[in-house]
């Protein structure tokens, strides 16, 4: 269907109508009687007047409509009832009067019907049958019309529009619909183009950032076989070296091999976390592991007397050991402090409570300190990813479990949340 076929088509319709209403409402007050009748109606009442008195009406067959008064314009007989019988009602109706002679001398009057009000009211009947089935038609067209719109334009675009949010959401499997009709098929091919080369884009930048954190993971777990070796020698040499300026060097370069290797171990696992390699294997112990898993953190031994309530909880004794390892290295690191350990149970919970005297962090930065790379104010100065707490978060909750922080009056506490069996 081509769209000036049909705005030529309303057009003619349009035209048409127009037409007809013109021929409808043009006046008819101008339609001539026809004398011939009229004249032969007169002399055929003067020949037979008499008959005329009893209601027998001569030409009947022109169809003619007229009322017949004798001399004294008294009303003698008429073609059919409600016509103007009197003079004046004729002369209101603007009635054709004739005068009816026999011998030269008025025997009675012909007054023909104008019947001119009878022929509008039967036009405007037609108009209105006219004007009814002109708007209907004008609306079917309209709608037909619509519709075909709405396929070849509005349809297309709706397409368009569901395909545009599908690829801003990120889903590039769902091909582009297209008609091979349709108006705008070069147009949508150009987008589903589009959606074909994001697709490829991004499946590109998949393997190129995968390719990368595979990279990074294995650089940092290459790196801490020698950092481990520089650990170990400096150990020795510390034992065996007599010297105190000696010792204090390798106290510095052990402290420092350290940190390279927290540096490494949370960048390791932070890509194995991305890669979904971090693996937790959660198994049934008890709790009774958690006090040896504390005593090997606590290498500054700033932990003081504790005990651990005994029972069986859900816990990766691999990830729980990197979890306390990090909480009491961050408190080694920003508050200097001794640290107190409690523990409870509470609502099929084991709580374990770390708790060091430093400044401890803001009210507002609270919930941030688990959040990626996010480092505290209290922590300018001082080495670090910001990547321990959001990790040990992560194994926590893998563990069933979740670890929180509170500031108190003299203090600051790391809790650790653990599911008892």
């Amino acid at each position: 269907m081509n769209i000036k076929k049909v705005i030529l088509g309303i057009i003619i319709i349009l035209l048409v109508g127009s037409g007809v209403v013109f021929y409808v409402f043009q006046d008819r007050s101008k339609a001539e009687i026809d004398i011939v009748a009229v004249n032969d109606i007169a002399q055929s009442l003067a020949e037979e007047w008499n008959s005329v008195k009893d209601n027998k009406l001569p030409g009947l067959n022109y169809e003619l409509e007229y009322v017949v008064l004798d001399s004294d314009n008294n009303y003698v007989a008429s073609t059919k009832r409600d016509l103007n019988t009197d003079i004046n009602s004729a002369i209101r109706n603007r009635d054709t009067i004739i005068e009816i002679k026999s011998d030269n001398k008025e025997i009675g009057k012909l007054i023909i019907y104008n019947n001119i009000d009878d022929i509008w009211n039967q036009y405007r009947m037609y108009l209105f049958a006219f004007t009814e089935i002109f708007i209907l038609a004008v609306g079917v067209i309209g709608i037909v019309y619509t519709l075909y719109i709405d396929r070849i334009i509005f349809l297309p675009f709706r397409r368009l529009t569901n395909f545009a949010r599908q690829v801003a959401e990120g889903n590039l499997d769902i091909p582009l619909e297209m008609d091979k009709g349709n108006l705008f098929g070069a147009f949508t091919e150009s987008f589903d183009l589009m959606r074909e080369e994001l697709k490829k884009a991004r499946e590109n930048e998949r393997i190129a950032n995968q390719s990368k954190k595979e990279l990074v993971a294995s650089l940092s777990h290459d790196i801490k076989t020698p950092v481990a070796s520089i650990m170990a020698v400096a150990e020795v040499m510390h034992a065996k070296s007599k010297n105190a300026y000696e010792k204090k060097q390798l106290d510095v370069i052990n402290s420092k091999a350290e940190q390279i290797n927290t540096l490494i171990t949370n960048m390791f696992n932070a890509t194995l976390e991305e890669l979904q390699e971090l693996k937790v294997s959660v198994t049934e112990q008890s709790s009774r592991l958690i006090y040896d898993l504390i005593k090997n953190a606590d290498y500054n031994n700033h932990v003081t007397c504790f005990s651990i309530s005994e029972c069986i909880v859900l816990l990766d004794e691999l990830r729980l050991a990197q979890v306390i390892d990090n909480v009491i290295s961050n408190s080694y690191k920003y508050a200097c402090t001794s640290i107190d350990i409690s523990t409870y149970i509470k609502e099929n919970y084991l709580f374990i409570d770390f708790k060091d005297f430093g400044s401890g962090v803001l009210e507002d930065e609270k919930p941030l300190i688990f959040n990626k790379f996010y480092r505290a104010k209290n922590s300018e100065g001082k080495n670090g990813t910001g990547l321990g707490l959001y990790i040990s978060k992560y194994l926590m909750n893998q563990m069933s479990g979740d670890i929180e922080c509170e500031n108190v009056d003299d203090g600051f506490i790391v809790r650790i949340k653990l599911l008892i069996a």
